[in-house]
C-alpha cells in the first residue's frame, strides 16, 4: 500500500512539472534573436524534442542493463524491466521523430532528410522493433528472455552511434551541446531547457514504474493460467 501512495504521489507531481516545463517553454524562456515567427514556433520545440530524444537512449540503456541483469541471475523480473523500458524507449522514439520533423520543416525546409544523426536513429527504433518481434516469436518465458536479453544488449549498440554521429560525420544536425563551445543557450533559455529535462526524465520513470507493475502482474497471471492447466 506504501509503495501505492508513494507511485501516486510521484505521479501527481511527475504530472505538475511537465505542465511547468511546458509553461516555462512556451511563454517564460526568452526567444532566440533574429528568427521569424514560424522559427521562434520551431525553436521553442527543442525544450520538448532533446529531453524526449534523451529518454529513448536512456529507455534504450535500462533495457540493456535489465538483460545483463537477466542473463547473469536469470530473474524475471530483470526481463520485466528491459521489456517494459523497451517499450516506452519505441514511444519516446518516435515522440522525438515527430516533434523533429515539426522543427526540421521551418529549419531546413523538409520534413525528412538522411541526415546522419536521423538515419541511425531509425536503424535505432528499427532494431528495437525487432526486439519486440523477436520476443513475440517465442512461447516459453525462459527461452524468450534469455534470446531477448541477448539481442537488447546488441542493439543497445545502435545508441550511442546515433548520439555520435552528429560528432563523428558531417550533418547539418545541430550539436546542442559541445564539450569545447559548451551550450548553445542563453542563461534564460538553459533554465527552461534543464527544468524539462528534469520534469521528462522524471515522467519517464513514473511510467517505467507503471509499465513494470503491469508487467508484474501479467507474469503473476500468466503463473496462475499455468497452475490451473496443470
Amino acid at each position: 500500500m506504501r509503495s501505492n501512495r508513494i507511485l501516486t504521489v510521484l505521479t501527481v507531481i511527475s504530472a505538475l512539472a511537465i505542465l511547468a516545463a511546458a509553461v516555462m517553454a512556451l511563454w517564460v524562456a526568452p526567444s532566440a534573436a533574429g528568427l521569424t515567427s514560424n522559427e521562434t514556433f520551431a525553436q521553442r520545440i527543442i525544450y520538448f524534442h532533446v529531453p524526449i530524444a534523451w529518454l529513448s537512449m536512456l529507455a534504450f540503456g535500462v533495457t540493456m542493463i535489465g538483460s545483463i541483469g537477466y542473463l547473469v541471475s536469470s530473474k524475471r523480473n530483470w526481463d520485466n524491466l528491459a521489456v517494459s523500458s523497451a517499450e516506452l524507449g519505441l514511444i519516446f522514439t518516435l515522440a522525438t521523430a515527430t516533434s523533429g520533423a515539426i522543427w526540421a520543416k521551418p529549419a531546413w525546409n523538409v520534413w525528412w532528410t538522411w541526415d546522419p544523426r536521423l538515419t541511425t536513429y531509425t536503424i535505432m527504433f528499427l532494431l528495437f522493433v525487432a526486439y519486440f518481434m523477436l520476443r513475440g516469436a517465442m512461447e516459453d518465458p525462459a527461452r524468450r528472455a534469455r534470446f531477448a536479453a541477448v539481442y537488447g544488449i546488441f542493439a543497445f549498440l545502435s545508441v550511442p552511434i546515433t548520439f555520435m554521429s552528429i560528432r563523428w560525420w558531417r550533418t547539418i544536425h545541430p550539436v546542442l551541446i559541445d564539450p569545447n563551445e559548451g551550450f548553445g543557450l542563453s542563461a534564460g533559455m538553459m533554465t527552461a531547457f534543464f527544468f524539462a529535462l528534469a520534469a521528462f526524465t522524471l515522467f519517464y520513470v513514473v511510467l517505467l514504474m507503471h509499465r513494470y507493475r503491469l508487467e508484474q502482474t501479467a507474469e503473476q497471471v500468466e503463473s496462475l493460467k499455468e497452475q490451473i492447466n496443470y
